[in-house]
């Protein structure tokens, strides 16, 4: 198991086990931490057109923020309204909700790049102008930027009814970061007294994907392979609940490092114990909140990380007991494994730079990635999905990400 590679500050002193023990702990709990945020950043775009065929072109606009920009989560209804500021044709307008990776700066290019997509030049021509698409950033997370190009929130939403309407259709209970007033509050005191009605109930690409039937998905892959950071952006863009692997401050842990021949069945034991708790204990507790469960392990890895651990002979016993427990442990209702070549993991341990993975072999690799194929091949039973992801970033890329969603909708049928 990982546990076998030495963290930061680890020591050779004979007399300091005890100490290796807590700091492997220590960093560890760390992560668990950092896993737990938020990995994405949300973003409130607003988007309109009085030119051409504007429905279709929020429409396109939606389709490409959502495969090239970021993940579109939510779309508020469609509105109609009078040009705002100048004489010209009716306005369509909606609010989308995003979630991205992308720091506001580099979110501004990309916007641009996708108005230039749909056909909108932008001149240097002052007051407002007609225009097949325009994308403004509304809010990015809870942040407050002034810049010579950027200023969020966007200054003039306060003022525009046909911002504030999707807005509160996204969140309503939004509250301004700088004036502290509800978004309620702005609609009641909003300047804009001109007609803007709902016309048309827009489609979030999202809703493409039903997992209402599904209620938990357990995503697996090798050391490396991305399986917590798609747990995780899976569970924030669909609003799952998510089950991410723990450490335990563990009484074997220093033993272990003391004596590995002699230890490395009980702590192996030990983390079978503590994985089958959290996941009883998550998939037991219904939350009114979450749509269903997502996980970054499934507690077969035990056996998997077991068999190279242990001896022949441990591996027979400790088969014996985790079959008992397998037995009792509900099965996911898809199993995504993430494939990865070793290649690139070891370039993803190298760059995520733990210090304790940086040792671990590329025969330690293949070893893990053919226990995990092998008992794919086992499970007749089990929904299995298996995306090579050797050739993707999908916490960088979108299209990428929006590659592997279009995996599992295939996989829903």
């Amino acid at each position: 198991m990982i546990i076998c590679y030495k963290p930061f500050g680890y020591s050779e002193n004979k007399n300091s086990y005890q100490q290796n023990a807590q700091i492997y702990f220590n960093y560890e709990f760390l992560l668990v931490i950092l896993s737990l945020m938020k990995i994405q950043h949300q973003v409130i775009l607003s988007l309109g057109s009085n030119q051409g065929k504007k429905l279709l072109n929020i429409e396109k606009c939606i389709g490409l923020l959502h495969n090239e920009v970021g993940t579109i989560v939510k779309v508020s209804s469609l509105y109609e309204s009078k040009s705002w500021g100048f004489d010209s044709d009716d306005f369509y307008n909606c609010a989308v909700l995003m979630h991205t990776n992308f720091t506001p700066k580099r979110l501004l290019k990309k916007l641009l790049k996708v108005e230039n997509q749909l056909g909108r030049i932008r001149e240097k021509a002052t007051g407002y102008q007609p225009r097949v698409i325009d994308i403004d950033i509304i809010t990015f997370d809870d942040k407050i930027i002034q810049t010579e190009n950027l200023t969020i929130p966007h200054p003039f939403l306060k003022d525009r009814k046909f911002v504030l309407l999707p807005l509160k259709e996204l969140i309503s209970n939004w509250e301004h970061p700088i004036d502290k007033v509800s978004i309620s509050e702005l609609l009641l005191k909003c300047i804009d007294k001109s007609d803007c009605n709902s016309i048309y109930k827009l489609l979030s690409p999202l809703e493409k994907i039903d997992f209402k039937n599904w209620n938990y998905i357990a995503i697996e892959g090798n050391i490396g392979a991305g399986k917590t950071t798609l747990a995780s952006k899976i569970a924030e863009d669909f609003n799952a609940k998510t089950v991410l692997e723990r450490f335990a401050d563990n009484p074997f842990l220093p033993k272990f490092y003391k004596d590995q021949n002699r230890y490395a069945f009980p702590l192996e034991m030990s983390f079978l114990a503590d994985r089958y708790q959290q996941i009883s204990d998550d998939l037991a507790q219904f939350d009114l909140f979450k749509d269903f469960i997502v996980a970054d392990y499934h507690i077969f890895k035990s056996l998997i990380f077991a068999k190279v651990t242990l001896s022949d002979d441990e591996v027979r016993l400790y088969k014996t007991l985790f079959d008992i427990i397998y037995k009792e442990m509900p099965k996911p209702d898809l199993y995504i494994y993430l494939y990865q070549n070793t290649e690139r993991l070891l370039q993803n341990i190298k760059k995520r730079g733990r210090n304790y993975e940086q040792d671990i072999s590329e025969v330690y690799l293949e070893k893990i990635n053919k226990g995990y194929l092998d008992y794919i091949k086992t499970q007749k039973d089990l929904n299995v999905l298996i995306i090579d992801v050797s050739e993707m970033d999908f916490l960088k890329n979108q299209d990428d990400y929006i590659s592997i969603l279009n995996q599992i909708q295939n996989k829903l049928g």
